[in-house]
């Protein structure tokens, strides 16, 4: 932990209006390396304050906090016009806007970026959405579920008969949240060149298939869908006790490796198998005398044997392993929040000395509003004023 004034973002003020997941994830990351997040909430709060059903935490539920730390909470109401102007006092001493409303919502709310350009040309709005600022489903609303569906991600299978399924991790909202973070740096970087701020947007979609890259690539090129997943030696394998995964890939001969560890005849030299194409053409076949075979020992005795021959190989952990692993331990993975009564996963990135900096724990909402229009110069007694007219809590 280090104190803010040393870290890379130190000076940054971010005017945050994104809620759930894609934005959150991004200013998070942003102010656990120094940035000033000020997050405007409606009235009712961010909807993942109230995203579980009969949370005895309320609005303060273990899902807001995982995405909110070192964050301020102001809670204005934008409906008035005297709420509209605290917006436009903010902005021209801010840095960054960040929104993941969609398309043309922060326009018809007056908060545009022509609009903002206008009370400060160094401004820098950064927007996420589902889809993007334009075409057909610009303004439909964005959703990691409907991204992966859209994308092609649910309809990509490791083997032809498994049953469409949702990935279970909100992978396309993390994805679009770090691609907005590096938006949001590039765009400080070029604001130091030109004095000028810009606009920068991602989307679930778009997020989702810069992900899928190298399958991209192999259908535009050739025609051929492609996935690591679907290689004839990889797959899940259950155990006596458990499950792993092997990656049969990256060697000369990896099936006569795997053979080895199984302690069975060298199946490469199979007339079946002596092939790739042969090897993905009976797949069913190898595959089920990989099981037949794991399921006669143990995980551990597996591994040992997998590792032996150099395989690449690891057991299938619950969330609940991994979290309490040794690595997770060694590379300090959970955080503690409100002196050690709650724990969430810290950043994954590591630097030195420009580390990572637990200055808040997520906010209570609202409970930073008059602290924030202070700092820009708002008297107690506007300040009082602005309460009582119910426009800020």
């Amino acid at each position: 932990m280090t104190d803010s004034a040393t870290q890379p973002l130190s000076g940054v003020k971010v005017i945050d209006f994104s809620q759930v997941m894609l934005g959150p994830c991004a200013t998070q990351m942003l102010a656990d390396y120094g940035a000033d997040v000020i997050k405007i909430e409606r009235p009712a709060g961010d909807l993942s304050r109230s995203s579980l059903a009969d949370d005895p935490d309320g609005p303060n539920n273990p899902v807001f906090r995982s995405l909110n730390r070192n964050k301020r909470s102001a809670v204005l109401d934008l409906s008035k016009p005297e709420g509209k102007q605290v917006i436009y006092d903010l902005v021209r001493e801010a840095d960054v806007v960040v929104n993941n409303f969609r398309a043309g919502v922060m326009e018809r709310l007056g908060f545009g970026y022509e609009t903002l350009a206008t009370i400060n040309p160094r401004i820098i709005s950064a927007f996420g959405s589902g889809f993007g600022k334009k075409g057909p489903l610009a303004h439909k609303g964005g959703q990691d579920i409907l991204a992966q569906a859209v994308s092609g991600l649910i309809a990509r299978k490791a083997n032809a008969d498994d049953p469409l399924t949702l990935y279970p991790t909100a992978l396309c909202d993390y994805a679009a949240g770090m691609h907005l973070v590096q938006a949001i740096l590039l765009a400080l970087l070029q604001r130091e060149k030109t004095g000028k701020g810009q606009e920068v947007a991602v989307s679930l979609f778009e997020s989702a298939l810069a992900m899928q890259m190298q399958e991209a690539a192999m259908w535009t090129q050739r025609g051929q869908n492609f996935s690591w997943g679907a290689f004839p030696l990889t797959g899940v394998f259950e155990t006596q006790d458990g499950a792993l995964v092997l990656v049969g890939a990256f060697k000369a001969n990896p099936l006569r490796d795997i053979s080895a560890a199984l302690g069975i005849e060298d199946l490469s030299l199979d007339q079946r198998f002596a092939t790739f194409a042969g090897q993905m053409a009976h797949k069913k076949e190898l595959q089920a005398i990989f099981r037949e075979r794991f399921a006669k020992g143990t995980t551990a005795h597996w591994l040992e044997r997998l590792e032996e021959q150099d395989l690449l190989c690891a057991p299938v952990l619950t969330l609940a392993e991994a979290l309490a692993h040794e690595q997770s331990r060694v590379n300090g993975s959970l955080i503690s929040l409100n002196g050690g009564s709650m724990q969430v996963v810290g950043t994954p990135l590591a630097m030195a000395p420009s580390a990572f900096a637990l200055r808040r724990p997520p906010p209570q909402l609202g409970a930073h509003g008059a602290e924030v229009l202070s700092e820009i110069g708002y008297s107690a007694e506007r300040i009082a004023g602005l309460k009582e007219a119910g426009v800020l809590k």
